[in-house]
């Protein structure tokens, strides 16, 4: 089964951007609609935002909207999310997903496997 890789977390000051990275080389993203979703400790995972297959559709979690830009690259069979005026409450493992449009805010209908998630931790 495919092995998700996602990558760029570190430690960013609150108002800060980042630039995350999603991979995997036994699956083809370009298949499927990705998404990405978090999840601080303590607490559930959540949506943060998804890409249709050809990138003309995106869709958000409030919590994000106007902060957060999820795109793909074909070429390089990889999903990014940008994030910019980050906030403490953004501090969370990163994860990306392959997902279907009727239940891709649903962490337990993701797709694939779970990777490890990337680290990213906002603070002043």
């Amino acid at each position: 089964q495919a092995q998700l890789v996602e990558s760029g977390g570190r430690w960013v000051p609150a108002g800060g951007s980042l630039r995350l990275s999603c991979a995997a080389s036994s699956v083809t993203f370009n298949d499927y609609r990705m998404g990405w979703f978090r999840q601080a400790p303590g607490k559930e995972r959540e949506f943060v935002a998804a890409i249709s297959r050809s990138g003309d559709s995106t869709d958000y979690a409030d919590s994000v909207k106007g902060r957060f830009t999820i795109s793909r690259d074909k070429a390089k069979n990889t999903v990014y999310l940008q994030m910019s005026s980050l906030k403490r409450e953004d501090t969370a493992v990163y994860y990306c997903n392959a997902v279907r449009l009727a239940t891709m805010r649903d962490p337990y209908n993701a797709l694939h496997k779970w990777g490890q998630g990337t680290l990213v931790t906002v603070s002043s």
